[in-house]
């Protein structure tokens, strides 16, 4: 079976931008349908992916959170050199914490986090959140057992030196969460379990704006962009961009 691989997705609807950031082992489809419903209300969006993401694992354990930071830089460079002035902000997890460091490193109009993590988890248990992503898309790629098996031990050999940076990379942002000025909307899932739902309370008390929001979603999950409050979601995040003084 031939897996088709997630690309990166600019749509086009008005002149106000949404830069939609997508998590850690996700892609840019976890911020597809969000994205389109924004467009259809107006707001141009683009969703860039992160490099080694969406595509075989073994291209993950190449990169790290220098790198993805890279890509995010490049993702709102590319909606500056496209015209658009007016940019706001959408992450999914890691995306979320990438949009709260863009809230203190570049011009933006508002912020929206859902399901950011603000803790460090152990690498024990963050390595086995990637053992299971690899294992997941092997299968998907119609792998036979054997062969999963195989490759997974091959896998387990690489380096993985992207944990730990991505440890580093929350903490620097969690400490610099009290510069950020822009207005900002918290969305977490009551039912996440591969973050302390905490972090939401976190950014919440110590983002600085004046004009802040946060939600919890009671029926999902860490990837609330594709469970089933998602259009509720869609109707939040779209209420609070409205709400923004563009």
């Amino acid at each position: 079976m031939k897996r088709v691989l997630p690309k990166p997705f600019f749509f086009e609807g008005g002149e106000r931008a949404v830069l939609c950031l997508h998590g850690f082992t996700g892609n840019s489809a976890d911020c597809r349908m969000l994205a389109r419903y924004l467009e259809k209300n107006g707001y141009t969006c683009y969703g860039p992916q992160y490099r080694g993401h969406g595509v075989p694992p073994e291209e993950l354990v190449k990169y790290g959170p220098a790198d993805w930071w890279e890509d995010v830089k490049e993702a709102y460079q590319f909606l500056k050199d496209k015209g658009y002035e007016k940019i706001a902000v959408v992450g999914l997890s890691l995306g979320g914490v990438f949009s709260l460091k863009l809230g203190y490193t570049v011009p933006i109009k508002g912020i929206v986090t859902m399901c950011a993590p603000m803790y460090i988890k152990s690498e024990e248990v963050m390595y086995k959140g990637v053992l299971e992503y690899a294992k997941e898309y092997k299968m998907q790629e119609g792998k036979s057992e054997e062969v999963i098996e195989m490759e997974m031990e091959q896998f387990k050999q690489k380096p993985m030196q992207t944990l730990k940076a991505l440890q580093e990379l929350i903490s620097e942002v969690r400490s610099q969460v009290d510069l950020i000025y822009a207005p900002t909307f918290v969305v977490q899932a009551r039912h996440d379990h591969m973050i302390n739902t905490d972090s939401a309370n976190i950014i919440y008390n110590e983002v600085e704006s004046i004009d802040k929001q946060i939600k919890w979603y009671e029926e999902s999950g860490h990837v609330i962009t594709l469970d089933k409050e998602r259009d509720q979601l869609h109707e939040d995040v779209l209420q609070f961009l409205e709400a923004i003084d563009w």
